[in-house]
């Protein structure tokens, strides 16, 4: 089996070319783009990101993970963490005002 010899691809990676109406950006691309950020933006608990026109989720799931990480010192709490940033820090519309 593939998973016993430690190969677990990624599902975005793996579903790229099936679509037919979207645009799909590879999760090594999105990282290589989020790099370009400054890094202490991640530990910004303020910070919001919105993609208006997502599909597969991939940068809104990059971007979450990161802050995940990057907001550890400030918040230990794992479930605080994730509730403070899905879905108030990631969005796919505006939020009303």
């Amino acid at each position: 089996m593939l998973i016993e010899h430690g190969y677990n691809p990624d599902v975005l990676t793996c579903i790229a070319n099936l679509s037919s109406d979207e645009v799909f950006t590879p999760p090594k691309l999105v990282n290589d783009m989020l790099d370009l950020l400054p890094e202490e933006i991640w530990q910004d608990e303020k910070a919001t990101f919105l993609d208006p026109f997502t599909k597969s989720g991939v940068f809104l799931r990059e971007i979450a993970r990161r802050l995940e990480q990057g907001l550890k010192d400030k918040m230990p709490d794992q479930q605080a963490r994730i509730n403070h940033i899905m879905p108030g820090k990631c969005s796919v519309s505006p939020s009303p005002s």
